[in-house]
């Protein structure tokens, strides 16, 4: 038995480097001839040889010894290669990279050595992708999301993880405030950088699943205006918007989520009746109206601003606040009435306030869920009041029956959660 696991992980660290070696010839091109399949799987299996020879001849400092062999070789190849020209590091990286993965299989950590060669061979793949990402990141983008690392990874820890407020109001809690500052921007990252990587111009469905990503409201503000310039242009623009709102239903499941599992759960039915309502007339707009024209959706400010995130920060503490205030006085009424108001400036921060305060008291979870599937109603009926006041008269009479139908299948949500 100890000889087949010795042979599967020698095995295993072999074709992991070849793997390595075959993803990185087929990126490799003209940029220099250090290391091809044979090299990268070579040295993966001088990295189990290593372990396993170091073990039996107890010198655990064996494998030390011989990285240092193998980083010699690769500083004396970059040594040669860069006097004739041939300018970077990635296949040398690459080699030291493998030589570990062969090192993990030989300790018996084949899952962790997959893993990282997965990783290996996927950043070498996207090195065009990655390319054309960093031409589209902005120094601003740097210095913004350094700030941010720098409050939350340093600053962060410091501030007290105490709940702060009146007597049965205790529900402000700094520390939790800016985690959740974090999380809604982070989410809000992941659409940032799909604009930058994808580009400014897209068709229009693509444009609004990805101004869904970044802002709903947006999206909806932009192209009721555009409408009113080109009404011809409405059918496609209602899909669009339509596509912006069905993403934010299912990101609102997502974030809470995060927070708060149990409630997600919960959250789920109400949220799918929603989208899967409005995917069903998406798909009918799509089959009538099939356009090849182009939209640009913008990427906005990068969600990493500290002016932005302290400014959420503020407003999920107040609504947290004001929510907990009406549930104590008013009852479950009090909440509803509180998620309706708070849905017609943002979902987001009442979402994750009734994620906190279900987390606090479980069994008030339904209501909690109930409460944010009212605020989604309200956000989107802000937004078809958007549409009537910018759009087009053709947009406007196709958004009116469509918000209808939502907010028919949100009531109907608001029920079934309970």
């Amino acid at each position: 038995m100890f000889e087949l696991t010795t042979a599967w992980q020698i095995g295993t660290a072999l074709g992991l480097g070849m793997l390595i070696g075959f993803e990185r010839g087929r990126t490799q091109g003209d940029e220099g001839t250090f290391a091809g399949v044979r090299t990268f799987a070579l040295v993966s299996l001088f990295g189990a040889i290593a372990v396993y020879a170091g073990t039996l001849a107890e010198l655990p400092w064996l494998i030390g010894l011989v990285f240092f062999g193998v980083l010699a070789l690769v500083v004396t190849s970059y040594n040669v290669t860069s006097r004739r020209g041939e300018i970077g590091t990635t296949t040398e990286v690459s080699i030291l990279i493998t030589f570990f993965v062969g090192a993990l299989c030989g300790w018996g950590e084949v899952g962790i050595a997959g893993a990282l060669a997965v990783l290996v061979m996927l950043l070498l793949a996207l090195k065009g992708w990655l390319h054309n990402l960093a031409a589209r990141i902005e120094p601003s983008d740097v210095e913004a999301t350094l700030k941010f690392a720098i409050i939350t990874l340093i600053i962060l820890p410091l501030v007290p993880d105490t709940n702060y407020g009146p007597e049965g109001l205790q529900v402000i809690n700094p520390y939790k405030t800016w985690l959740m500052v974090v999380l809604i921007a982070g989410l809000n990252f992941v659409g940032y950088i799909a604009v930058k990587v994808v580009g400014r111009e897209h068709g229009y469905g693509l444009t609004g699943l990805l101004g869904g990503l970044v802002s709903s409201t947006a999206v909806t503000l932009s192209f009721s205006q555009r409408s009113r310039g080109e009404p011809g242009l409405s059918p496609v623009l209602v899909l669009a918007i339509l596509l912006a709102w069905t993403v934010m239903f299912f990101r609102v499941v997502v974030e809470v989520a995060v927070v708060n599992f149990a409630l997600a759960k919960t959250l789920t039915l109400g949220m799918v009746i929603m989208g899967v309502v409005s995917l069903l007339i998406s798909f009918y707009l799509w089959r009538r109206e099939r356009s090849h024209e182009k939209a640009e959706v913008e990427s906005g400010h990068n969600p990493f601003e500290l002016g932005d995130a302290i400014k959420f920060g503020l407003l999920f503490a107040v609504v947290l606040f004001v929510a907990k205030a009406a549930q104590v006085y008013f009852g479950d009424t009090g909440l509803y009435v509180a998620g309706a108001l708070a849905g017609l400036t943002d979902v987001d921060a009442i979402a994750l306030s009734m994620a906190d305060l279900a987390k606090q008291d479980p069994a008030s979870s339904s209501a909690a869920a109930r409460t944010i599937v009212i605020a989604v109603i309200s956000n989107t009926m802000v937004k078809c009041g958007i549409v009537i006041w910018l759009g087009a008269a053709s947009m406007r009479r196709t958004m009116i029956p469509i918000t209808a139908a939502l907010a028919v299948a949100g009531g109907i949500a608001a029920f079934l959660v309970g």
